[in-house]
């Protein structure tokens, strides 16, 4: 299993930007495909983007398609998830998750490791 730690959370106003990182641990992180999750407060979790393990393929939910991008640096062991015009129904905790030899049907997959999450806020 891989163990994730996520950063670059804070407070950004309408339209701003931030960048999400996720570390993780462990040599076999080319293996592993990795995604962003996202949980409001009263709301489920659901799923933003992810990056199949091969790094051939990148899905995004409606939500965030044009203003969220997903990229992976396996040298660095590293996920990240560019966000600009953020807006305030953005707001969430974000979680970064990791998948063994996933490419195929992401947005539902079964992610088997999971960060601790990294709070977004976006005032409007």
């Amino acid at each position: 299993q891989v163990q994730l730690v996520e950063s670059g959370g804070g407070l950004v106003q309408a339209g701003g930007s931030l960048r999400l990182s996720c570390a993780a641990s462990g040599r076999t992180f080319n293996s592993y495909a990795l995604a962003w999750f996202r949980q409001a407060p009263g709301k489920e979790r659901s799923f933003v983007a992810a990056v199949s393990w091969s790094g051939r393929r990148t899905v995004y939910a409606d939500s965030v398609k044009g203003r969220f991008t997903i990229s992976r640096d396996n040298a660095k062991n590293t996920v990240y998830l560019r966000m600009t015009s953020l807006k305030p129904e953005d707001t969430a905790v974000y979680y970064c998750a990791a998948g063994l030899f996933l490419e195929y049907g992401l947005e539902k997959a079964d992610f088997g490791s999971w960060g601790q999450g990294t709070q977004v806020t976006v005032s409007s």
